[in-house]
Parts: structure tokens; sequence; C-alpha cells
């Protein structure tokens, strides 16, 4: 018999944020309305298995706004892209759809305001991931990246008395926390958003994993490997007293993993569709486990309106 845990624990909330589902709707709309080929810079979200459905209803990905055909349809990522790429897509004639997530946009808005007042803004984020390139074009002479809290301790600005701080929206929250913390004793005059950077789904889906995990042997998180905010899932997990696997779905699943676990804690990150968690509940049903029970920490209910392109052409079409 196949090892198999005697009871599922589904963290709640988990899966889909408002900004992956206006995303993806995005590219779906556009597809409608326009037809095919739609084409989409970088992966509209970090999922493999929503890119390759969308990818089999027409959508094209690229890497870049430059490899797109001069006239025709580019959606811009939930991750959001520098100004450059929308002068590039101006220049090339492209009808562009931006599904920046809005609280992408949020810490855009950030960077340039710092910019404009003359701070330095470290920016706490990864390198090389999306969202970080986008950000930092809004003002690359005026943002630092630092990613740990040994970077702190290398960090020499110009002026310390005119720094300002921002972050990724996916990352730790406890790790950011510790890192800003860290930042405010050597820099005591800095100044930061607001309100937090971290999006509201990166936050409640780790608070879930946090709360759960302390009852669960092993946590599977669904999610891609370039999903920042599933990868955190995984640490948070792990951090928390349990052994946990990043898997993009069901098949991904090993028996050792299995050996000796009774309970399982499942969850998906914020780009993963619900579908996965289902069929990986599905999996454990097939193998004899009975117990399946949602761990609900927080109700979530924020929802993104569709980018003003898409509603205008959606209003037109019912008209």
């Amino acid at each position: 018999m196949a090892p198999s845990p005697t009871k599922i624990l589904l963290a709640a909330p988990r899966g889909y944020c408002a900004g992956v589902d206006r995303a993806v709707q995005t590219v779906e709309h556009a597809l409608s309305l326009y037809g095919a080929p739609v084409y989409v810079r970088k992966e509209i979200v970090h999922n493999k298995h929503v890119v390759e459905e969308l990818r089999g209803r027409g959508a094209i990905f690229v890497e870049e706004e430059t490899e797109v055909p001069k006239g025709a349809t580019v959606v811009f990522s939930a991750h959001g892209v520098a100004p450059s790429v929308h002068e590039n897509a101006a220049a090339r004639n492209l009808f562009a759809i931006d599904a920046t997530c809005p609280l992408v946009t949020k810490v855009h808005v950030e960077a340039k305001k710092f910019a404009l007042e003359g701070y330095t803004i470290v920016l706490i984020g990864h390198a090389g991931h999306e969202e970080v390139e986008g950000t930092m074009g809004e003002a690359p002479d005026h943002i630092v990246l630092i990613e740990t809290e040994e970077d702190v301790e290398r960090l020499e600005v110009e002026d310390p008395e005119k720094l300002a701080y921002i972050s990724q929206t996916t990352l730790s929250v406890d790790e950011t926390r510790a890192i800003i913390n860290k930042l405010r004793a050597k820099f005591p005059a800095m100044i930061g958003p607001r309100t937090d950077d971290i999006c509201y789904a990166t936050t409640n889906r780790q608070a879930a994993v946090k709360q759960m995990a302390v009852h669960c042997d092993l946590v599977l998180v669904i999610g891609s490997r370039n999903s920042s905010n599933s990868n955190r899932l995984v640490e948070v997990a792990r951090e928390h007293g349990a052994a946990s696997h990043l898997i993009d779905n069901s098949t991904q699943v090993l028996d050792e993993w299995l050996e000796g676990v009774g309970v399982l804690g499942i969850t998906s990150g914020a780009s993963a569709p619900e579908g996965l968690v289902l069929d990986l509940v599905e999996f454990f049903r097939a193998r004899g486990t009975t117990q399946v029970e949602e761990f609900e920490v927080i109700k979530e209910d924020v929802r993104f309106m569709l980018p003003k392109t898409i509603r205008q052409a959606l209003a037109a079409q019912s008209a």
C-alpha cells in the first residue's frame, strides 16, 4: 500500500489572489475580444499550469516587448514593467494592455514619489525577479536593492538623512520585518510607505501556514519554482515545525515524503489555480485518506477591477 496521511488540513486562504485573478482574466478577455494571437510579455503569473492553459487558447509568451510584431496586442504581466517597456511598446505601435497588480503599481508610485523628493530608496527584494526589475526601472538612479540582513550591514548611502525603503510584494513577512528593523537601527531617519508593501494575499497565506504547520507532519505547497510567494510558504512551514515541499501538481509527490505522516497540510501559492488543490486531495483520497478539513485563518473578499481597456471593450460589446 502506498503511504497516505490519516488527515488533510487545507489552509485557507490559499491560491489565487485578486491580482492574479485579474491578470488571468485580462488575457482571457483579450483573446475573446481581439482574437488570437495575443502576446504576453513574460509569464502573466508565475504558474506553469496557467501559462500552458493560456498558450493553448492562443496566447504567445515572449521575454521582451521588442519581440512582439508591430501593431499587435500585448499584455503586460501582473508583476509590472519599467517605464522603458511602455515606451518601447508605444514606439512599436503595440496595443498594450497593462495587467500589473494594483498593489505592485502602488510600489511603483512610491518609488517615483520618493525619487522626486530626492531620497535614496532601499528596495527590499530578490534580484532578477520581474517585479523588482519593473520597480527599479521607475527610478534606476535612486534605488539600491538589498536582499538580506547582511546586505544592510554593508549598505552605505550618501545622505543617511534622506533614505526611504520600499519592498517587493511577495516576500517573507518575518524576514522583511527583520530587515526593516535592522535598517531603522542603522538609519534612524529612514522613512517608508504609509502602508506595508507586502501584499494582503502574501501576508494572509503565510499567516495561515504558520498556524497550520504546528498541527502537521508535512505541508505540501502547490506552486511553480519561479513563484516567490510559493517558495516563501515552504520556508514558513519549515520554520514552524513541519517538513515541506513545493510541487506543481500531484504527479510530483514522492512516497518517501509520506512515511510516518499522520497529518498533511496543503496550501497553494497566489498564482496556483484551485483545481490543482482539488486534484491533490483526490490523489490522497484514492490512496485511502478520508479526513479532509479546511483550516481557515482569515476570510478574504478582495477584488480588483479589470484594466480600463478591457472594461470599456466589454461594455461596448454588450451595448
